[in-house]
């Protein structure tokens, strides 16, 4: 981690202890409490809204970015709840890893979010074409990131600090090379070039890692996280998205070591997992360094707020972050019907002045 450790966020004046309840959480300590953050209405993002449809753009300039981020996180700073003011680099969500390999980079605009995310379409004809491959420091994909970095650093000047961003190594790096239908097939008729694949991925994500937590730094001694807000120490994240299609048994085979490889270069990691990736909860616990998960909702599948009590006895005393629509938080909440050690990342919620009520009770909250 960067050598410079900040200690005080102006758009959190309650970061100290904010710190404090989120290190007990992800200290395993808190399983008889409960955290939360509380989504207001935000003008930075209605306004980001106005201009951006959903649709594909191009880069957008780092500097309004940032000072969208600047906009977006100054609105949040009077609501007094768990979350700390962090901005995520969505431009390089998972573009930035096939674009240092030569790929395409597509950008695509969320106005729900104001993300502006990337993706690029598979790189490779065919397997042969791997072994040309390797990270390029000089890329100009390698110089935007950086430069991207240097530019939120200049804007956030004490005000707020900038998210881990998601990895993009295993199965996840193959999907960017030759697509996923090929990347299952691979894996069947080509399992030494997916092998060698993940090796890439791995030194390649391994390199972008290490310059974001050369360049950024600490915060109260931990990492800013778009889910988990803080954790403490230098924390990944890392994705399982391809193994959601697959058994238990296909992750235990080709999941686990690469997320375990790269959570055990740093301070541990965290995951996120999908509605059809539930199935997988049970030995995602088990990761050797799993500080955190969230549970996600997608169609076809019961919203994990709704049938969190099942899911979170599945994943132990993992800490798990779930979506929860206000009305039904508040209630859960008013008759004490809260499951502990979770994080509660509520939406909708009508004002500051509700969110920091709601908090009081959040704070005293006890099983």
């Amino acid at each position: 981690m960067s050598a410079q450790n900040v200690t005080r966020l102006a758009y959190k004046p309650s970061a100290e202890q904010v710190v404090k309840r989120l290190r007990s959480l992800y200290e395993r300590r808190a399983e008889d409490r409960i955290f939360a953050t509380m989504r207001v209405p935000s003008r930075a993002i209605a306004d980001f809204a106005s201009r951006h449809p959903a649709e594909e753009c191009g880069y957008p300039d780092p500097h309004e970015r940032a000072m969208f981020w600047d906009q977006l996180l100054g609105e949040r700073a009077a609501v007094e709840d768990d979350s700390m003011p962090a901005a995520y680099l969505s431009e390089m969500d998972q573009g930035l890893y096939g674009g240092l390999m030569g790929g395409q980079v597509r950008f695509l605009s969320h106005p729900e979010t104001g993300w502006i995310s990337s993706m690029v379409p598979p790189l490779l004809d065919d397997w042969s074409q791997l072994d040309e491959l390797r990270l390029d420091t000089a890329h100009p994909w390698w110089r935007r990131y950086l430069g991207q970095l240097d530019i939120f650093l200049r804007h956030a000047c004490g005000r707020w600090g900038i998210s881990h961003f998601i990895l993009i190594d295993g199965l996840n790096f193959v999907f960017e090379l030759v697509g996923a239908t090929e990347a299952y097939l691979s894996v069947e008729y080509s399992p030494e070039r997916v092998c060698q694949a993940m090796d890439l991925a791995f030194e390649m994500n391994l390199d972008v890692q290490r310059a974001f937590f050369e360049r950024v730094p600490g915060y109260f001694g931990g990492t800013l996280s778009n889910f988990a807000q803080w954790l403490p120490g230098r924390v990944v994240s890392e994705s399982l998205d391809p193994y959601h299609m697959t058994s238990v048994d296909y992750f235990e085979r080709w999941g686990r070591q690469p997320a375990e490889r790269i959570m055990e270069q740093f301070d541990g990691g965290v995951i996120h997992i999908h509605g059809n990736g539930r199935h997988l909860l049970e030995a995602a616990a088990t990761l050797r360094g799993l500080k955190a998960m969230l549970l996600l909702d997608d169609v076809g599948f019961p919203a994990a707020f709704d049938v969190l009590e099942e899911l979170k006895a599945r994943v132990g005393d993992v800490p798990v972050s779930v979506f929860a629509p206000f009305e039904s938080f508040a209630e859960r909440l008013k008759r004490h019907q809260l499951p502990g050690g979770v994080l509660y990342q509520v939406t909708d919620v009508p004002d500051v002045d509700t969110a920091n009520r709601l908090m009081d009770q959040v704070r005293s909250y006890r099983l």
